[in-house]
């Protein structure tokens, strides 16, 4: 054989090989799909967390099922969107839970509001184990409505929990933070604020065990994204009132970002009333970096952020400037400047919102809010999965 003759069988070899170990090696898919969740009324997701088992675990409430007008609904889902169980907790009246996180003895604690109980409305939370049965419930408040719209599990084992009160305070609704044991008993609470409306919607605890909150104040500004940051017996350091006079602004969500700062997600609204995207990024001493709007000629709000692995930031609301319907989901995708990288709508004729977006282990997000245009209903809870550029699967029947 000449030599010529023996390279090309070489080459031809190894070009076999090489496409035999191609064809070997795992591949890597990520899983894409939109589930729809719920009966015959109204069913919505606030919160939704990626969970150890590669699944979900989602919280909001339902008309659809349970015991009173409307109950605390929190379904387990497996890794392809596919429901695992679902539990309802309530009594007879208005029973609503806002956040939900994965606890690290693998079970779940969920906050929100109850009016089974006594009053206009209490502080509502639940530990649950890893199987959705209820360990334990506390309820929290005075004579008048008082709200938890935010949980996390706290280093030392208890539990941060924000929101606000009518019965305590300065005047109108307060700030409320609760300190809770492990046990969900109190260990302190706090109220901030001043003689008008002044509400918490999102908590952090931070990495020299303090706490940041978020929320709007109306007795400082004329409504303003209000920022407070305590130490961790929950007495203030500082605070900050952002925004623009002839504005209203809020802040529907607070996250720690890897430079020790802060990233919020809400909105600003001219006088005229129309809502835009407003996305702030804090220093560590909670001063301004920068400030970023987005959305078009109509209401478009953000109630959901995430510092994503690329240093950029992940965000989730709804928009009625864009899109096919109503109000859809709209999901926006940042540089780690707030400049925007891709955005993507989700929703057909009618109204679809997203409340919650965090990224997963597989580099893309999961996303959870309502529908009004799929599922069962005329709301129900929806879950989508998206890859890292936003792409997503076929929409539910």
């Amino acid at each position: 054989m000449s030599g010529f003759s023996r390279i090309s069988l070489f080459l031809m070899v190894m070009a076999i090989l090489l496409l035999y170990s191609c064809a070997q090696a795992p591949i890597s898919v990520v899983s894409i799909w939109q589930k729809a969740f719920g009966g015959s009324e109204w069913d919505v997701a606030y919160s939704i967390r990626q969970t150890t088992d590669g699944g979900y675990i989602v919280a909001g409430y339902t008309e659809s099922f349970g015991a009173g007008e409307e109950d605390v609904y929190v379904l387990k889902l497996d890794a392809d969107g596919n429901k695992l169980w679902e539990k309802t907790f309530g009594g007879s009246g208005w029973d609503v839970a806002y956040s939900i996180q994965q606890t690290t003895d693998g079970g779940y604690i969920v906050a929100g509001y109850t009016t089974s109980f006594e009053g206009e409305g209490h502080v509502y939370v639940l530990k649950l184990d890893a199987d959705g049965n209820k360990l334990w419930e506390k309820t929290f408040a005075g004579i008048y409505a008082d709200r938890a719209r935010s949980v996390q599990q706290t280093r030392d084992g208890g539990y941060i929990v924000a929101g606000f009160t009518n019965s305590f305070g300065a005047g109108g609704d307060d700030v409320y933070i609760l300190k809770l044991d492990a046990s969900g008993d109190l260990e302190w609470e706090k109220t901030f604020g001043g003689t008008l409306d002044d509400m918490a919607d999102s908590v952090q605890q931070t990495r020299d065990d303090g706490y940041i909150v978020a929320g709007h104040t109306c007795s400082f500004a004329s409504s303003d994204v209000y920022v407070i940051k305590l130490n961790g017996d929950g007495y203030e350091e500082w605070h900050r009132v952002i925004g623009d006079e002839h504005y209203y602004e809020s802040a529907n969500c607070i996250q720690l970002t890897g430079d020790g700062g802060y990233i919020i997600a809400g909105y600003t609204a001219s006088e005229t009333g129309w809502r835009d995207f407003y996305i702030l990024k804090l220093d560590a001493s909670g001063d301004l970096e920068w400030e970023k709007t987005f959305g078009g000629d109509r209401d478009d709000e953000a109630y959901s952020i995430q510092q994503t692995s690329d240093g950029g930031y992940i965000v989730a609301g709804y928009t009625t400037s864009f899109g096919a319907g109503e109000e859809d989901v709209y999901v926006l995708k940042l540089d780690a400047d707030g400049n925007k990288l891709w955005e993507k709508t989700f929703g057909e004729e009618y109204s679809d919102e997203a409340y919650s977006i965090q990224q997963t282990n597989d580099e893309g997000y999961i996303v959870a809010g309502y529908t009004e245009s799929f599922g069962a209903g005329s709301r129900d809870v929806y879950v989508l999965k998206l890859d890292k550029y936003g792409n997503t699967g076929s929409y539910p029947q």
